[in-house]
């Protein structure tokens, strides 16, 4: 594993704000490395459930924080203009000391579309919209000027000032799994992040080092980042077994759900006596 580990929690976007506030400082001060939540307006087992924009969401969660890494896994394209996006993500860098980082997808969820006004194209015209965004959203901050004529996007002699605190752009997070998104990953992320245990993700990595081979892209000058979907602390032992088993296929980067609360004690203790431990075998 080329990068030190990493280990985070999702807490999600649909408790109140302040017991949000709640957890990111938990997760903060129990010792994690990275905190996160997700893009949608609306759950999709619930329509009714209460929801928070993300983006703005992390811009406040970020500045009641002060050493956590934070973002989105991940932010929906064909919701934001990638100049917008770039913008948010850069007002939220400097506005937090250069701690978030910019995950983004091609979007996925037809309903939220449709209840939003929102474009949902057909796969293929989505994941070209989205491949060019990266490229919009590259250039912007990392040129003087873009000037950019896609089939999607046009930007004409565009400034972005400031430039991010973070160089040579902020760290670009790729949610994907099919094989043109892994191509997409491995030519323009820093992190290719995917979903599920270790053995289903365990040929999921494989494809990704053959994407990165395919473009002629080093795998190991990309992070890889992985949401397990089930929490690991019921033991320290199961904590350990968890990260040491996504350790061993290749990913740097783990990001669990928040847990129920009776399992928190043992969170907490984890991150403060088998974290360190596991850092150190990375």
């Amino acid at each position: 594993m080329g990068f030190p580990l990493r280990v985070g929690i999702g807490t999600g976007n649909r408790l109140p704000f302040p017991e949000l506030v709640r957890q990111w400082q938990q997760i903060e001060n129990a010792g994690f490395d990275t905190a996160w939540v997700v893009d949608h307006f609306m759950a999709s087992d619930n329509e009714l459930t209460p929801y928070y924009e993300a983006w703005t969401l992390i811009a406040a969660l970020g500045a009641l924080t002060s050493r956590i890494r934070f973002g989105i896994l991940v932010s929906g394209n064909t919701y934001r203009n990638p100049g917008l996006l770039a913008k948010e993500a850069l007002t939220i860098d400097h506005a937090t000391n250069g701690r978030v980082e910019l995950g983004i997808g091609a979007g996925w969820m037809e309903r939220e579309h449709t209840a939003y006004s929102y474009e949902f194209p057909e796969p293929g015209p989505r994941v070209s919209m989205f491949e060019e965004a990266l490229q919009v959203i590259d250039s912007l901050m990392t040129k003087e000027r873009t000037n950019f004529d896609g089939t999607y996007y046009q930007f004409v002699d565009a400034p972005f000032e400031p430039k991010p605190l973070q160089k040579p752009r902020i760290p670009i997070i790729v949610g994907g799994s099919g094989p043109r998104m892994m191509r997409i990953a491995a030519r323009y992320a820093d992190n290719w992040n995917t979903r599920g245990t270790p053995e289903a993700v365990a040929p999921t990595i494989e494809r990704f080092h053959a994407a990165c081979a395919a473009v002629g892209r080093d795998p190991n000058t990309i992070r890889c980042s992985v949401f397990p979907w089930v929490h690991a602390f019921e033991s320290e032992e199961q904590f350990a077994d968890i990260v040491k088993a996504y350790m061993a296929l290749g990913f740097s980067d783990i990001a669990f759900p928040m847990p129920p609360e009776e399992f928190r004690p043992m969170m907490e203790r984890c991150a403060r006596d088998v974290l360190p431990e596991l850092r150190r075998l990375s």
